[in-house]
């Protein structure tokens, strides 16, 4: 089944060149089919790459999406047209009393400051506490999920002595659960940050189940509320070359800046990447809106806001 996106909306026309099927919402109104109603808060710089890579891996699901983009009111971004964020983006105040059957919330790149030092903190933890009651399951990646953590359940992060940049092993805690299913024992994952979530904080959580980790880049993936909330640390939706971008951006800058580990051929920038991940990234997605966004998800109104009361 298609997307259903807005008219004009950039990734549409990069994906058709992929061959992804997408339909903007003049055509999706004209079938008689309730789309799941997916919201995405787009906190990176580079919108509309971050607004690909993620309708990529959500169009890979037999279910008809209809997806939705927010942004924070009170933050400009300096790498996306203002003309793009004016019709595409909502601001929270528009959608705060509708209610959506699943939600993502990106990485941002603020995750050296402390959290109440970033400048739109109050208006994010607000969001996160409306998504409680208004959304069935939100997936929380990079920084928003050590913000998430911090906020619901006050774990800490902890600088980096040096940025976690490449692409790491990673293996299963709970293998049984649907978020894994047809997972291989051992998968990659793309990583970027500078600071890291420990696995003794997330362990003396009651409420908190640590899924997934790496020997190398630590904690992974965290769920909380049986799969109403799942805390990623990683960047599985990041498309082939998003590293070496940012690796090329970062010598350009003069930044201290290692090679992306395991990424490219022979670890030689000029061979270019190897994808490792792109199987595990679309089962990731296609798995969580099949079993903890669809299947758990109610048929109307009424029942997701009793859904919501379930905080």
């Amino acid at each position: 089944m298609p997307l259903n996106l807005q008219k004009n909306l950039p990734a549409i026309e990069l994906l058709k060149k992929e061959h992804i099927f997408v339909m903007d919402s003049s055509r999706a109104s004209e079938q008689d089919i309730r789309p799941l109603r997916v919201l995405i808060l787009n906190l990176m710089p580079l919108k509309i790459t971050t607004e690909t890579d993620l309708i990529r891996l959500l169009s890979n699901s037999p279910l008809q999406i209809e997806v939705e983009f927010m942004k924070i009111k009170g933050h400009t971004p300096k790498n996306t047209p203002i003309e793009h964020m004016q019709e595409f983006y909502k601001d929270f105040d528009d959608i705060a009393s509708d209610y959506y059957d699943g939600m993502i919330v990106t990485g941002a790149p603020v995750e050296q400051l402390a959290f109440e030092d970033v400048t739109y903190w109050n208006e994010i933890t607000s969001i996160f506490d409306w998504a409680r009651t208004h959304v069935a399951s939100t997936l929380y990646i990079c920084w928003a999920a050590q913000a998430g953590l911090y906020h619901f359940y006050g774990v800490p992060k902890y600088d980096l002595p040096a940025k976690m940049f490449g692409v790491f092993r990673h293996t299963l805690r709970e293998s049984y659960l649907p978020i894994f299913r047809g997972f291989d024992d051992e998968f990659y994952v793309p990583h970027s940050r500078h600071t890291e979530i420990r696995r003794e904080d997330i362990l003396k959580v009651s409420e908190l189940t640590l899924l997934s980790e790496s020997e190398e880049s630590g904690v992974y993936m965290v769920m909380s509320r049986g799969g109403r909330e799942f805390y990623i640390t990683g960047h599985s939706e990041y498309s082939p070359y998003t590293l070496n971008d940012e690796y090329i951006r970062d010598l350009n800058k003069g930044l201290p800046i290692q090679v992306p580990a395991n990424y490219y051929r022979n670890n030689d920038p000029a061979l270019g990447p190897v994808v490792r991940w792109r199987g595990h990234a679309n089962l990731l997605f296609t798995n969580w809106l099949n079993y903890y966004v669809y299947q758990q998800t109610p048929f109307n109104i009424e029942d997701i806001k009793n859904l919501g009361s379930l905080v």
